[in-house]
């Protein structure tokens, strides 16, 4: 089995190429990314030597390249985590994303079509649901919620969800989509919640959160994620949503609380800054038919996971003290600039 994961450089795709060379020895696992600013690859430093594993440096928008990869590899299935992610970058410069997260998915599937991949997994967000008011608990997003987004960002990405379920329609494309909500774990670009806080208590700096940190979000640890879309792949119904949800809501300020108490940090360094653009206020994901149809559930509490996602931060200071310098960015020419 061959299988081109896109975006494997970055937070999710890292964590799943690990668990997918892990658990299936036998599978070939090839590595598509740009490297923009979130991807980097001294993260996949462990499995560069790994003869099942393969790495190429290309944009998933490169038509040519993609198609020169699946001549080259002949790939089963496909599961595309490439996209530009960060909310506050979206609303800054709107187009990017919609070059990587719609016509980068685009010709990804056009590749599938044409080689005749058995399966292509669109890894999307809870978000493309827009949000739920902080006053109904009991609300959740199921794989029927209509789409409703709030920044260009969750745009994009509902966007390509469209565009997947269409080319599944028109094509037959054998496709499966994933909705999750936010991950935590190693290995977290340090602009995003968990990972900044904790580099900025350990190095006594503001913690900087938005509005009064009430937004609740659903924490979903990356291994049980990846866990689920090792499931779907493998056994999931073609032409279905998956909700992949951690049953961990948690406020923004609790979060940041509990990395205060974890590190020895008081709570004075937490400063209040203006709330983002059209910020949802609550995701909630109901994880049932994941669970009924493939028997999936959240493993990871998150009282336990943001334990051992603190440790993981303090065990690798290297990993991430390179990044907030900018230094990671230089990393494929010196590891990797004579081998193609």
């Amino acid at each position: 089995m061959t299988i081109i994961v896109t975006g494997g450089a970055g937070f999710i795709g890292s964590n799943f190429v690990f668990h997918m060379l892990n658990k299936y020895p036998d599978y070939r696992i090839i590595c598509l990314d740009a490297l923009t600013y979130a991807g980097n690859m001294s993260t996949l430093k462990s499995v560069m030597d790994n003869p099942n594993f393969r790495f190429v440096k290309a944009s998933i928008t490169d038509r040519e390249a993609v198609d020169k990869l699946f001549e080259e590899e002949k790939p089963d299935i496909v599961v595309n985590f490439a996209a530009e992610s960060h909310v506050d970058r979206s609303i800054e410069n709107p187009s990017v994303f919609l070059e990587t997260n719609i016509l980068g998915t685009q010709v990804m599937m056009d590749a599938c079509r044409k080689h005749g991949i058995k399966r292509y997994h669109q890894v999307s967000t809870d978000e493309v649901y827009g949000d739920l008011p902080l006053d109904r608990p009991d609300l959740f997003f199921t794989e029927e919620t209509p789409i409703h987004t709030s920044s260009p960002y969750s745009a994009s990405k509902a966007s390509a969800d469209l565009l997947v379920m269409a080319y599944h329609r028109t094509f037959g494309l054998p496709v499966t989509i994933s909705r999750c909500s936010n991950n935590y774990g190693p290995y977290h670009f340090p602009e995003k919640l968990i990972p900044l806080m904790i580099a900025n208590a350990l190095n006594d700096k503001p913690l900087p959160v938005y509005g009064k940190g009430e937004n609740v979000r659903d924490w979903l640890y990356v291994e049980d994620h990846c866990k689920a879309i090792d499931l779907i792949i493998h056994n999931g119904r073609v032409g279905e949503v998956y909700n992949i949800g951690g049953h961990n809501e948690m406020a923004n300020i609790d979060i940041v609380k509990i990395i205060c108490k974890e590190l020895g940090k008081p709570e004075s360094l937490i400063t209040y800054v203006a709330d983002r653009k059209g910020h949802d206020m609550r995701y909630a994901i109901d994880p049932t038919k994941i669970h009924n149809e493939l028997g999936w559930l959240p493993e990871t509490k998150f009282a336990d996971g943001i334990k051992k996602t603190i440790q993981w931060y303090l065990d690798n200071k290297d990993w991430w003290e390179e990044i907030i310098s900018g230094e990671y960015r230089n990393y494929y020419e010196k590891m990797y600039g004579d081998r193609h």
